[in-house]
């Protein structure tokens, strides 16, 4: 896998589960396999949305297992790598390789919050440690920890390996920073739903995306017209998929997805402690904005 293949709609696919918590295999392969037929052009495993903080290292090498069944000779297989110790992410993206991934998707550590030489030993460590293309993700929302585009840059200088960045800070203005300093070195991902039609807008290569568990003809449609320059029809569709899209960028973004899965017929609300389901005021206001979107849902 080599920055080219770094281009296109990358679902960062939930984890389903079963009522008593463990990992519902047999859905897991009907979700990824319904995904790719969509048409999507990649997938990023343990992620944030797949609730990656919440299973155990050989549970997170299964669902790698389970998904390469499914992706094997159609789109690459990216593990997101993250855990509270380097040693952890190490030994991950080391059975990532071994289980056929083409890609990983490296975090800064779970809850630590380094100074920058901590953080750049951190990836050091997790990048010198595989032979595979390498995307950094940053998102310092959630993980706060801030990678500017001199940190990616620097990084990407050492390691030839990297190849792509996500960029979930929000502002899309950290795109054009990094393309302004490492040209078309790495290859550009939106990291938030909500900003991919600016994203696109100012060069990105691709989207790692979240509602496309739910919506994935949509997702990708998006991403073809934008490309496409067909700016009219693709700002139709962003209208209409955008109170959808903006429940990625909250808290219990991954309760609402589920939510919207459920509502297609294509998944769960089933969630791990210590995320706990929707109360039923937020159920009923998530359902309310979802009902309506899709009683008048766009073609894809």
């Amino acid at each position: 896998m080599q920055k080219a293949d770094w281009t296109g709609v990358f679902p960062a696919i939930t984890t389903p589960f079963w009522p008593d918590g463990a990992v519902d295999e047999g859905f897991l392969a009907k979700h990824v396999a319904w995904l790719l037929d969509a048409g999507c052009d990649g997938v990023v495993a343990l992620g944030s949305l797949g609730e990656g903080a919440t299973l155990s290292f050989d549970e997170k090498v299964r669902v790698l297992e389970v998904c390469r069944t499914v992706t094997i000779d159609r789109v690459p297989l990216v593990a997101a790598i993250s855990g509270l110790s380097t040693a952890e992410c190490v030994a991950l993206a080391r059975e990532a390789a071994r289980v056929g991934c083409e890609g990983l998707m490296v975090l800064p550590p779970y809850v630590y919050r380094g100074d920058w030489r901590e953080t750049e030993t951190h990836f050091s460590s997790v990048l010198d440690a595989t032979p595979l293309s390498c995307m950094l993700y940053n998102n310092p929302i959630a993980y706060g920890t801030d990678l500017s585009a001199e940190q990616i840059g620097e990084l990407a200088s050492k390691h030839r390996n990297v190849h792509a960045v996500k960029e979930s800070s929000g502002d899309v203005r950290r795109l054009t920073a990094v393309r302004a300093l490492l040209g078309s070195r790495l290859a550009l991902f939106a990291g938030l739903d909500d900003m991919i039609v600016e994203a696109l807008a100012v060069g990105a290569d691709g989207w790692v995306a979240g509602l496309v568990n739910a919506l994935p003809a949509e997702s990708v449609q998006l991403v073809q017209l934008a490309k496409a320059g067909r700016i009219e029809e693709a700002l139709r569709l962003y209208a209409w998929f955008l109170p959808l899209l903006r429940f990625d960028t909250v808290p219990k973004f991954v309760q609402l997805i589920k939510l919207v899965q459920a509502e297609v017929g294509m998944g769960s609300e089933a969630v791990r402690a210590p995320r706990l389901p929707l109360t039923v005021e937020e159920r009923a206001a998530a359902l309310k904005i979802i009902r309506r979107q899709l009683s008048h849902r766009v073609d894809a």
